[in-house]
């Protein structure tokens, strides 16, 4: 199918006010590293020599994803979310990025709290919609994005919204959220922007993928 263009996420740009790297702990922020030296264990008995390695940690470890979606004219639609990712925007190699993507909308699941009660939650905050936790539904297993450097799950929900009771996003008092664009369209054509690089969110992609199939 032929794809309409997918506009620009809003033209944030990041400056640093004040690199801290070469002071910086290892711990006392939104992300913390535990730095540690392993010891990999064989099947066969023998041992490796200890080596090192840097594990991110985080207060609230897992996120939530969610999928809301609605029927036009038959054609299923779903909502996106400009978002800004200081990492991409701050690449110190090639490609360079500005930081500025579309999304679907995501969030931390807080320590002790229900994953679809987090994702309830934060369909407020960033399309504003007011959904009931069990309207939610999972869209296939949890899976770890990044397992190389964090133990993060992320865990995939769906669910149907009638797009005459949004309301404006609650937001979260982010300075990250703040300002930012949501657009809605065709299930298939956001798959098409996928294929294509415009949508360029790993957790994103592999949501509509499994709604797709669901549907």
């Amino acid at each position: 199918m032929t794809s309409r263009h997918l506009p620009d996420p809003p033209a944030f740009r990041l400056v640093v006010a004040r690199d801290r790297t070469p002071h910086a702990l290892a711990t006392g922020g939104f992300l913390n590293v535990r730095r540690v030296d392993l010891v990999t264990r064989y099947p066969d008995g023998s041992e490796s020599e200890p080596f090192p390695y840097d594990i991110a940690m985080r207060e609230a470890l897992d996120a939530v994803v969610m999928a809301a979606h609605f029927k036009q004219g038959g054609v299923t639609h779903v909502y996106l979310r400009s978002a800004v990712r200081p990492p991409c925007a701050l690449r110190p190699v090639p490609p360079a990025h500005d930081g500025n993507l579309w999304e679907l909308p995501a969030g931390l699941v807080e320590p002790g709290e229900d994953p679809a009660a987090t994702a309830a939650r934060e369909l407020g905050e960033e399309l504003g919609f007011s959904v009931d936790s069990r309207a939610l539904r999972t869209l296939g297993p949890w899976t770890f994005p990044s397992p190389g450097m964090i133990g993060e799950r992320h865990i995939f929900f769906a669910v149907e919204v009638d797009p005459r009771t949004r309301a404006t996003p609650a937001e979260d008092g982010s300075v990250l959220e703040r300002a930012a664009a949501i657009l809605t369209l065709p299930l298939e054509e956001a798959l098409e922007h996928c294929r294509s690089g415009a949508i360029l969110d790993g957790k994103t992609e592999l949501a509509l993928r499994r709604l797709a199939e669901a549907l």
